[in-house]
Order: C-alpha cells, then structure tokens, then sequence
C-alpha cells in the first residue's frame, strides 16, 4: 500500500476584534505576520502560511506595514501566503444571502489584487452553525470543498458530504474534537500556558495525533491543521515537525502545504465519504468536551439587537435602494454608475460582518467601532440613493411653476406597490393656511394630483411648522429656507422599481383644502377594522385579530414576556430560579392617534413590572421591580390583510429577555422561517434526547425578516425587521415567540462589560400577516422587503429642478425593472456595462420566473440577451434572446440564479 500524504498546513485563526479591540488585535497581528514574512525570507519556515481564510488580515497588516506590499505580493505569487476566499469570516445567519456573496467577491478580489488567485478552500471553520444554502454559494464561485466544525456532531469521521437545500453536495472535512485548534491543543499544547517545551514530547504527542488523525479519516489523504486563536508560528514544534518529515516512514509522507492541495488529493476519492448530511447545521453540542468541543452557540441571535438593526438597515440601503436605483439613471440618464462609492460601503459593512462582531459577543469598545462603520456605510448609501432619485426627479418632463411641488414617489420592490402611504409633505412656507372654527391652528392648504392629473384624497396625520431647510449648490453657498411639514396618508400606484409623479399644489387663501375622513377604520373607542381584518384591544393590552374572510379569531396578540438573562453575548442564559413575567395582567393605556379611512392608528401604552437586575450571589431575580413601558402603535389600512405594530420599549432593567408572543392556534408540528436564500422548514418541538446534550438544544432559532406557523384553516406570520431571533412555541397555541432583545453584562475575558444591558429606548416594527393554510413563501419574502425598504420621495421646487435636471426628459411614472412569479430577487446592480439580476426560488418545486425591463426606459441600447452567470461572472451555458423586454427563466427547487442583461 502506498504511503499516506499527511498535509501540514500552517495557520492562525484571527477573530479581528473580539475580548480586544480591533487595534490591540491588530498589534498582535503585526507582530505575528513579521515573524511569518521574516520566517519565509530567511528559509526557516517554509510556507505556505494560510491567512485563515479571509483576505483583510493582510489590508490590516499593510495599513500599518506599507513598505512591505511587494515582499507580501511576491510570496502571495509564489503560492507561500495562501489569501481568501473571503474578506472577513461572517456569521451565516445574521449577515444575508447576498452579503454572503459580496463578501466571498469582495475577499476574492483582493486575493486577486495581490497577484494570484484565492483559495479555493470553503473555509468556515469557527462559524456558529451553517445555513442551507452554503454548498450552492460556494460551488457558484468554484469551490468544491468546506472546512467546517460546529454545527454537527459527526465525530467518528472527518469527511462528510453537505447536500444544501437546492441539492448541491458538497465534500466536507470537518474538523476533530478541539475543531481547527485540535492540533494545537494535540501536538503543542498550546491550551498549557506555563508549560515548558519539551521535543520529546512534541515527538510522542505528534505521533499519537497522527495515528488518532489516520484512524478517523476515510480517505488517504491526512490534514494536519495548526491554526489556533490568535496563534503566531511555534518555531520550535514546527522544527521538530519538519524534522519528523525528513525521516524514512513506510506508512506516511508529512508534507507542508495549503489546505488547496489537500483538497486536490482529498476530492477524487469523495466517494468514499459515506456520510451524508442536509441542509442547515444547528445541531448543539452532543458529547463531553473532552471527546468534542463543538459548540452552536445559538444566543448570538439576539446579542446587542442594535448591531442587528443597523445590519439590515445598512443591507437594505445597500442593495434595495443605492445599488437599483443607481442603475436607473445609469439606464435612463446615462449617470456615471457609482461603483466607486459604492465598494466603499460595501467595505465599511463587511467588516461589521466577522462573527464576533455581528453576532454581539464582544466587548463594548468593539461595538461603539461597529456604530462608525455603519454610520459610514449608511451615509453613502443614503447619498448615493439622494443623488439618483432628484436626477431621476428633476428629469420627469414639464416644468413645475411656483404655486406647486412637485413630489415624485420611489418604489425599490420588483413589483408594483399600490396601497396607501405616509408622506411628510415640505409645504413652502409662504403657502396660504386655513383654520378651523376661530383659527386655534392654521393648517397648511394644498391639492395633490397624481401623474394623469387626478385629484387624490389624503389623510392629513399632523404637522410641524417652520421647519429649516438646506438647498446645496455646486457652485454657490447653500441657501436656508423653511416649510411648513405635514404629514399625510394617501392612495398611491407605484411601478415596480420605478416611481411615479405626484404634483402638490397650493390651496386658496383662507379656503380648506379638506377630504372625507369619516367613516375611519375606527369602529370603537378600541377597536378597529377594514373588510378583511378586525382588531379589538383588549383591557389587559394584548389585541384580538379576526380574519373577517375565514372567519379565525387569534386572542392574546401581542402579549410580552420578560424572563431572566444570566447569559452572555453567546447565550440566553438559563436561570434555574427565574420567574417570568407576562404582560397579560399588567395596566395598559390606550389613545386613538389617527383615525381616517387611509390609516388608523392605536398607541397601546403596556406598563409591565419587572425585576430590576439579578443578583449573582443569590441567583435570583431582585425584590424590586421597576416598570418597563412598551408604548405601542398598531395600524390598519385599507385593503391590508396585516396589521402593523411598532413597539418601543424603555427599558430600565438589566439581565432580562423580552419577548412578544402571537398564538396562532395552528395544530402544527412544524413551521416556516426564511433564512439566506432560502425559506426552511423547522420542527417545533425539541428533540427528544435533548436532556443529553452537553449544549442544549434551544427553541430560539433564526430567521431573516419572518415566520409562520399554520395549519389547513389559519396560522400566522410575524414579519419583522432586524429581529434574527424567533421561535414556535411546543404549546398547545403555537404561540410565535419574537425575540426583541437581550440585556446581558457579562462578555467572555472580561468583568462584564455594562452596553449589553441596552438600557433606554428601543424600537422594533413588526407586521402580524393571519394566515388561512401554507402562505406563499415568496410573498413573505417580499414583504419582510417592503417593511424594510419602504418608498422614498423627493421633493422639488423650480430651483430643484435648475439645480438637478439631466438632458434626457422622463415621463411621469414609469418601472426600471419587474420581476412576475414566485421568485424572490436580491440584488439587482450594474456590473460594468451589464445589469445584473439575482433571485431565488424558495419553493420546493421548479417555478419560472419572467424579468421585465420597463419602458420606455431611456436607453440607447437596451439588452437584447440574457445571460446566466456564475457568482463570479462567468457565463453558465448559453445566452437566451431577450423578447419585447422580457425574458422567462426556469429555477429549479431552492436554486440561486444570477442572470446578466447584456447587449448583443
């Protein structure tokens, strides 16, 4: 029999900013790669180094070490410094399916800058668990095998075969029993702090991992990875190493190489892989931690929520509005694309990505670093998204005179929005007002039309008077000026991606400018309804919901639950004497704030005492109780089958959970959540044997903006925004269980770190959806977008339109691009000279899908074909014809497409 090939490969797992700030990790990161590049250049270590498979550690080496650029890119080419796949190393399920692609794109790139090309090394190996969608991402940029660890319990191999949720199988190591520090803690006892070195033992210790490491993989080839925490290169274990490795061996050859070349000897004999394991990895740890140390860690869900929060936000702006919108006047105007700006942003938001910062486990300097990133990515976004829309605006044909406004409505959605809408309305001061009765309040008079000239009705909501203003000029001082705000509710029709035109024009001196308001959704002093739902507020606060077309009835809506926290940034810690408080039985206040037939609006004001803190040295929840107040504001519109709540909590307690519970009644035993690419399918109840774990196995799971849980006769849906933590609830009512926040003090290597408590207020929107059997997976999908995204307008007076006007004259309202079936789309930017379109099908069966470029559209040439690519690009099969602006794809089960619109 020939000689195994056991392959050596050096490493270090960098967590960039974690129980240190950034800038103290990074010190170490310096000192480390010094010694690495000092190492190759003299001969004494060989290479390859593998910089742990994300391409930033060597951005944040040269920011400090400029001078060694080309020394870094000359062992980059010779193979020696192995870059990538990815820029950072992200959380799977709190970051979402697309910046799961930039991110491996962005790390690819800049592998490929230093003059090679990346690993192609599926390198996940300290991630908290695997979403299902991970073998189809990494095959579509060519990898062909994971490096993997928590999430699975598979201990007596090391190889198995991952099959994603569209099929995809992916080869898989997966690392021993102490994960990617197994060799560490093995070999050089590296978890020994104190201990002296002793070659001897480094021999017997090498020895008796190997033979361990031989007995436990099924194909020839062994991997021996040393790349602890934080581990700078062990001169001396890696000499007695090498000296292992020239020595005659009949049964193995120790080579020093890459992860790469063992999986270029490990993928012909996959076959002998035998295990096979589906869709996500979220199993908790099952034995003790002397026979394997893997660890979910599932509470990171919910850990510092604001991060969440501004995570989605940033996401939302990024690929729902900067990016398609930027492409329309790209497409319409011929506006420069922005690509620029726009990496910028990108860059700024994946590096909140790496999983001890999005997930909240860190310590508070690591956080208030994440609050400047997003505060640059959304700055950009938001500019890049200002500019195109008043180009686009300005550019809409005719003049506007200076008696009107006009205000031009953004859709980001691949399809229409037609419902009503909140507008704030920039009345121009001077406008004329009208008073009710003998003038207490003057109010603002205006009509408003839409595109074809049709007066609209409209809700006014309220106002805020004399409010400042700046108009920037390009080559003049920025001008101040007032106007008076009002806020309004009105019917409108927006095409998919596009806009339409609303013109506002200023009422007659002293006349109302007034529409009916009655009757309103209103239909008691605390109850409302619109035709397809009724909502009743209960005394207790929580809401009774009717589906007036199935005639279901849900109690106890919105009733809070607040438990004890004694955990950390990685878990919900369990208390064994907790007591949980609900807000069934607590005072409640309640306040008609709008009431039309546009939009009616409740403010539930829930006052639910909880315990101050937990005392330690008891383990007990404190005597005291303070109140904490969620003041609420649930709506209705017209023709909506959802009702929309929007809670704010001033939370004044620490080491507490708080939860809102929607039962739904369904008789189900499993239940619907979306996750990166993918809607997933998740039992209710626990497992069985989960007395037997090490790690518990927790109800708390993650979604992306929504759940369901349902029966053949009704159900519900709770689509949210920012909020990554849900659960069905094993109760007789199947209650929905939204996770809003954690208040925790400890942060691991710490005394406890006092921002995790999140103290003051926080505000959380949700939609309640009532559901009459399985809901259409892509239509939740769309409206956790809708919530997100919302439409934007820009308001212009003459001035404006000078200042912002383009050469090409635009109609009145008209769609950049749509999307028909139920396919669900996630990025649509300009790449080069092409548009690039992703979608996916989160269905279960093979669905067509139909893009539609709007018309007329302002291009000189539009695409004429369609081209499938991969995430990198590269051309899948062959193109197809573009016909009367449309083109039909077919997308197999769970399949990520991305297609190129191109000019032939």
């Amino acid at each position: 029999m020939s000689k195994r090939r056991l392959h050596y490969v050096l490493s270090t797992h960098w967590d960039r900013e974690w129980y240190q700030p950034f800038q103290d990790y990074r010190f170490r990161l310096v000192k480390l790669l010094d010694g690495v590049l000092g190492g190759l250049e003299e001969g004494s270590l060989r290479g390859p180094f593998t910089a742990d498979g994300q391409a930033i550690i060597l951005e944040d080496y040269l920011e400090v070490r400029p001078e060694r650029r080309a020394q870094v890119e000359r062992y980059v080419k010779e193979g020696k410094l192995v870059v990538g796949p990815w820029y950072v190393l992200p959380d799977e399920f709190i970051v979402s399916g697309e910046s799961i692609v930039r991110n491996l794109e962005w790390g690819r790139k800049v592998a490929r800058e230093f003059g090679a090309e990346p690993s192609d090394a599926g390198f996940v190996c300290d991630i908290f668990g695997h979403n299902s969608q991970m073998p189809q991402i990494l095959a579509g940029f060519g990898i062909k095998a994971g490096f993997i660890w928590r999430g699975l319990n598979t201990i007596q191999t090391r190889h198995i075969r991952w099959r994603g949720a569209d099929g995809t199988e992916l080869p898989c190591y997966r690392f021993g029993h102490g994960g990617y520090c197994s060799y560490a803690f093995a070999t050089r006892r590296a978890i020994e702090q104190t201990r002296e070195f002793d070659p001897e033992q480094t021999v017997e210790d090498l020895e008796a991992f190997i033979k361990f490491e031989a007995e436990h993989t099924e194909v020839d080839p062994i991997l021996l990875f040393d790349g602890g925490d934080h581990q700078e290169w062990d001169k001396r274990a890696y000499n007695v190493l090498m000296v292992r490795s020239e020595q005659p061996d009949e049964n193995y050859e120790i080579v020093h190489t890459s992860l790469d070349a063992y999986m270029a000897e490990m993928l012909p004999q996959a076959e002998r892989i035998g295990t096979v394991i589906e869709g996500e990895l979220r199993e908790p740890g099952l034995e003790r931690a002397d026979i394997d140390q893997q660890w979910l860690i599932p509470g990171v869900l919910s850990s510092r929520e604001w991060s969440k929060q501004a995570n989605a936000e940033c996401q939302t702006l990024l690929c729902q509005w900067a990016e398609p919108i930027s492409a329309f006047a790209h497409a319409s105007l011929g506006r420069e694309y922005p690509q620029g700006y726009l990496n910028v942003a990108w860059k700024w938001l994946l590096q909140n990505h790496p999983h001890d910062s999005i997930c909240g486990c860190s310590i508070d300097t690591v956080h208030e670093d994440m609050k400047y990133r997003f505060s640059q990515c959304r700055g950009i976004a938001n500019r890049l998204t200002t500019e195109a829309a008043q180009k686009l605006a300005a550019s809409v044909q005719g003049e506007v005179s200076d008696d009107e406004l006009r205000v031009v409505l953004f859709n980001p959605l691949p399809q229409a929005f037609e419902e009503t809408a909140e507008l704030t309305l920039q009345i121009p001061k001077d406008w004329p007002a009208f008073n009710e009765f003998f003038g207490y309040e003057p109010k603002p008079a205006f009509r408003i039309y839409d595109a074809e000239g049709k007066e609209l009705p409209y809700q006014r909501l309220g106002q805020a008077m004399g409010r400042a203003k700046l108009r920037v000029y390009y080559d003049r001082f920025a001008q101040g000026y007032q106007t008076d705000d009002v806020r309004v509710s009105l019917p409108v029709r927006v095409p998919a991606m596009g806009y339409t035109t609303l013109t506002v024009r200023k009422g007659e001196p002293g006349k109302p400018t007034r529409h009916p308001e009655v009757p309103g959704l209103a239909i008691s002093e605390r109850s409302m309804a619109n035709g397809y739902l009724s909502v009743s507020i209960e005394s207790n606060g929580t809401l009774t919901l009717t589906d007036q077309h199935t005639g279901q009835t849900y109690c106890d809506l919105l009733t809070f639950e607040d438990v004890a926290d004694i955990g950390d940034g990685w878990y919900h810690g369990l208390a064994t004497n907790d007591q949980a408080f609900v807000s069934t039985a607590s005072r409640a206040e309640v306040a008609l704030v709008h009431n039309g037939p546009m939009l009616t609006t409740f403010r539930l004001r829930a006052t639910l005492g909880v315990p101050t803190e937990f005392h330690f040295d008891s383990q007990t929840r404190s005597e005291k109780i303070v109140d904490l107040v969620i003041d609420s504001l649930i709506s209705l519109r017209p023709g909506a089958d959802r009702v929309e709540v929007q809670s704010t909590v001033y939370n004044e307690a620490d080491d507490h959970r708080l939860r809102v519970l929607l039962p739904s009644g369904a008789q189900a035993q499993t239940y619907l959540a979306d996750s990166p690419f993918d809607v997933v399918e998740r039992p209710i109840a626990l497992r069985a044997d989960n007395h037997l774990y090490r790690e518990l196995e927790v109800e708390t799971r993650p979604q992306q903006s929504w759940t369901a849980v349902f029966d053949g006769r009704r159900g519900l849906a709770v689509v949210s925004v920012g909020q990554m933590e849900s659960a069905v609830r094993d109760l007789p009512a199947r209650p929905i269980a939204l996770t809003l926040f954690r208040g925790t003090r400890r942060t691991v290597m710490t005394n406890g770190e006092p921002n995790g408590q999140l103290r003051g207020p926080l505000t959380f929107r949700y939609w309640i959806v009532p559901l009459d059997g399985e809901p259409s997976r892509s239509r939740l999908c769309a409206l956790g977008q809708q919530l997100a995204a919302g439409l934007r307008d820009v308001q212009l007076r003459p001035q404006d339109i000078t200042l912002h006007r383009q050469p090409t004259a635009l109609p009145p309202t008209t769609g950049f691009l749509s999307v028909d079936g139920p396919a669900v789309v996630s990025s649509v930017r300009q790449v080069g000279e092409v548009l690039e379109v992703r979608l996916f099908n989160p269905t279960e069966r093979q669905i067509q899908a139909t893009i539609t470029l709007g018309q007329p559209i302002g291009m000189a040439k539009p695409p004429t074909r369609a081209q499938r690519v991969n995430f990198e690009g590269k051309p899948l099969g062959r193109g197809r014809a573009i016909e009367g602006g449309a083109v039909t794809l077919r997308l197999r089960a769970k399949e990520i497409v991305t297609v190129r619109l191109t000019r032939s």
